[in-house]
């Protein structure tokens, strides 16, 4: 029973760093006005995760708001 559980926990595990990929691929796939466009979505959330996956690629195309 205990490795049927850790085994559908890896499994959940390993779909949510599929699903985190697909995001990170989407976001770097974007044109800089796209990416723009959700920088400025996310400027005034606070922290998130996709504001910093945001920022992250614009630093890295050195673009900015």
């Amino acid at each position: 029973m205990l490795r049927s559980r850790i085994k559908r926990h890896e499994a959940a595990v390993e779909r949510l760093f599929e699903r985190l990929d697909a995001i990170e691929a989407s976001i770097a796939a974007l044109a800089d006005d796209d990416l723009l466009d959700l920088a400025d979505i996310f400027a005034d959330v606070g922290q998130s995760p996709l504001r910093e996956m945001t920022q992250a690629e614009m630093r890295r195309r050195h673009i900015s708001l």
